[in-house]
């Protein structure tokens, strides 16, 4: 590994969803469920689907840019889920779910703003409604969300719409896939 590693935390709705997406890109070294940019200090699951502590179910992921660039990493998100939507992707609703680039540099909020800007450019009428914001509030979510696609392939959520997801990624995004 040639740089320092970095962060990166992305609100893209259910965090199976994007989880189950960034643990097969070459680089992610560490993804991890959570919640971020709250008011609750430690939220359980339950706390954000209330949708009373302000949470965003957000994945953080730790990567080596010499192997995948922050800009890969947008555009992955841009590709997996739909921007476009306050506060929704696909059935699941909620503040909980909305889009969110959630950065701890300068760097990445001008990478996100850029990024953004090119994909309402493209978008042919839709606007990203995707929040950047500094991380705050941060906190790893209960065990049994982390890695959940991988261990619960078969279930009923993760076949409708996880697996649709890492099958676009895979398509598009084939070089930088794992071996």
């Amino acid at each position: 590994m040639g740089q320092t590693l970095q962060t990166m935390v992305l609100g893209g709705g259910c965090f199976w969803c994007t989880d189950a997406v960034y643990v097969q890109v070459r680089g992610v070294l560490e993804v991890e469920s959570g919640y971020c940019n709250g008011h609750t200090l430690n939220p359980t699951y339950e706390d954000v689907c209330s949708g009373r502590t302000g949470h965003a179910e957000v994945v953080r992921l730790v990567y080596d840019p010499a192997q995948v660039s922050s800009r890969e990493l947008l555009e992955i998100f841009f590709l997996v889920h739909d921007p476009s939507t306050l506060n929704r992707q696909g059935n699941d609703r909620g503040t909980q779910y909305r889009s969110g680039i959630y950065y701890t540099e300068a760097a990445q909020q001008q990478l996100a703003e850029q990024v953004i800007a090119e994909w309402n450019a493209n978008a042919q009428g839709s606007v990203a409604v995707t929040e950047v914001l500094p991380l705050q509030n941060y906190c790893a979510a209960e065990d049994y969300h982390q890695n959940y696609f991988a261990r619960n392939p078969q279930q009923g959520y993760c076949l409708a719409v996880a697996a649709p997801k890492v099958a676009k990624f895979r398509k598009t995004f084939a070089r930088l896939q794992k071996p």
